[in-house]
């Protein structure tokens, strides 16, 4: 997640957690001559940045699904063009960018999971449920269904589970049932005719706390439009296969669904194969992956202050230890 701030007229991205990000990858790059870091999710660039500014002999390869994402990213990294390179796709096909560029193993990797600032913060792209726009919700808008697509012509059984799993919606059902009687009528197109038909579908007493009623049901959409826990569930065992002995993933995450993802994966990982009846470690049973520190990281109070959406990350790091 990154979050645009407004000072005067020029906008100031922020980069949520970027110097922790930084100084975790920091032992992987300064372990070797020629140093390469994925950013699976580059955004407009500003953990990339950091890392090309601090490390002089660092290649980053800057992954995303969303074109205007990549093109404002070019642009602000220009100065660096001689040590970035792009690819347009999701970020669970790491491995194909990685060795279509000629390199075998990575000495790092960076996942911001979630929706980023340029999605919400545009009101044309249908994110957000406070601004009246199309329904659409594609993080790569040159492909895949859009969030109107899935409310429109889902069966009500597929969109309660969506709405349920996805969204952890408690009146899943109730929503559902007006948004079948809805679209019976006229589709759904509108970002506010959801929020609002959400909203009446809500009990007024539970509307009253846990903010706008609208954002359990519109991550819900999302997460399904963009295949988000798929894309997720694919990337992180890929990108650990991709580093060398010494690197590391670093793995930024705004909702417990993702982070349930990751802390599995990880746990997987870093947990020894060996039969638990015998007296010592066997080599080849041995983790290959080893925890870099224990749970997970959230922001200081000083980035609180200055950047708000940074309250839900959850931030956790692995290393290889073995090959």
């Amino acid at each position: 997640m990154k979050r645009s701030k407004r000072t005067g007229e020029k906008m100031q991205h922020i980069s949520v957690m970027r110097d922790r990000c930084v100084d975790l990858l920091a032992p992987a790059i300064l372990a070797s001559s020629n140093p390469v870091v994925v950013d699976g999710t580059l955004g407009l660039g500003g953990h990339t940045e950091a890392l090309l500014q601090r490390f002089e002999n660092l290649t980053v390869i800057g992954i995303d699904r969303d074109e205007i994402a990549l093109e404002r990213a070019t642009k602000r990294l220009a100065p660096y063009a001689d040590r970035l390179k792009t690819a347009h796709c999701v970020f669970d096909q790491i491995s194909t960018v990685v060795e279509g560029l000629g390199y075998s193993h990575i000495n790092g990797a960076l996942f911001d999971l979630g929706v980023s600032s340029i999605q919400l913060d545009e009101t044309d792209r249908g994110f957000s449920y406070s601004q009246d726009a199309p329904l659409d919700m594609r993080m790569d808008r040159s492909r895949g269904i859009t969030a109107s697509e899935i409310l429109n012509t889902y069966e009500p059984g597929k969109l309660v589970q969506i709405l349920r799993t996805y969204g952890e919606e408690k009146f899943a059902t109730r929503i559902v049932e007006n948004i079948v009687k809805a679209r019976a009528k006229a589709p759904l197109n509108s970002t506010t005719e959801l929020a609002t038909l959400v909203k009446e579908s809500i009990p007024a007493a539970t509307r009253r706390t846990g903010g706008n009623p609208a954002k359990r049901t519109f991550q819900a959409l999302r997460i399904e439009a963009n295949d988000e826990l798929g894309a997720i569930t694919r990337a992180l065992p890929n990108a650990l296969e991709l580093l060398m002995v010494g690197g590391r993933l670093v793995v930024m995450s705004f909702q417990s669904l993702e982070d349930r993802i990751v802390k599995e994966v990880f746990a997987e990982a870093s947990t020894s194969k060996s039969p638990r009846n015998l007296p010592i470690e066997l080599p080849e049973y041995a983790a290959k992956f080893s925890l870099v520190f224990r749970s997970s990281e959230t922001p200081t109070a000083e980035e609180l202050e200055s950047n708000p959406r940074s309250a839900s990350v959850r931030l956790r790091a692995i290393e290889r230890v073995a090959a």
